[in-house]
């Protein structure tokens, strides 16, 4: 028996599915700071009713990815230079441990699989799709996150970049790339070299360079 696809028969997965798409569209910066969202609007966009797009918007609320206005409102965050500064500090801290700990598990195929991805956050820039770039580079953090086995901090990591998206695409237009972060480089090097000061250096460098621009 088909179901249609604006029945509600399975709401959790409706509200997961709207929860998982915004997400992804927030943390990846294919909506810019300061937009307005709609119940009715991402009802429609992911063919759902109101009652899963409510819960989706109310989860990324929680997880600061969306704000909630006295007046219902809902937007993407506007941050100011001191939170741009307080999660640039959590990336540091977070993600210098997260690399730190990947490192005795960096084989030659995740340094491998970190110089492909590299290659495509160069197509990216060459293309100059930020949304790509973001979602590329945040995928090359990721990857080598994953080698940490430290499930929770790289959530807490994830939580930080999804509060982050929509200032990211604002950066990407600010910083005017022309390849792919020089840091990366150096991570890669790292890894290779078995140098975990080098590492935590290089990862701490680009997690926060970029932000601090946006910053001062």
């Amino acid at each position: 028996m088909l179901i249609n696809s604006r029945s509600e028969a399975t709401p959790t997965s409706a509200h997961d599915r709207v929860y998982r798409g915004l997400r992804s569209r927030i943390m990846h910066g294919e909506i810019g700071p300061g937009a307005a969202l709609t119940l009715r609007g991402i009802g429609a966009e992911f063919e759902v009713s109101m009652t899963p797009a409510r819960e989706a918007v109310r989860r990324l609320v929680a997880e600061g990815a969306l704000t909630l206005s006295t007046s219902g409102r809902v937007a993407t965050p506007e941050l100011s230079n001191e939170r741009i500064e307080e999660l640039a500090a959590l990336r540091s801290l977070i993600e210098v441990e997260l690399a730190s700990r990947a490192l005795p598990r960096a084989h030659m195929a995740l340094i491998d699989r970190l110089q492909t991805i590299n290659g495509a956050i160069s197509d990216a820039v060459d293309r100059k799709d930020a949304v790509a770039y973001i979602r590329t580079n945040l995928e090359f953090h990721r990857t080598l996150y994953l080698r940490a086995q430290a499930p929770a901090m790289l959530a807490m990591a994830e939580t930080v970049w999804l509060q982050l998206g929509p200032t990211m695409r604002a950066l990407y237009g600010r910083l005017r790339r022309t390849e792919p972060p020089h840091f990366h480089r150096l991570i890669i090097a790292a890894l290779k070299a078995g140098d975990e000061p080098g590492l935590r250096l290089a990862v701490r460098s680009d997690v926060t360079q970029g932000l601090k621009m946006l910053a001062g």
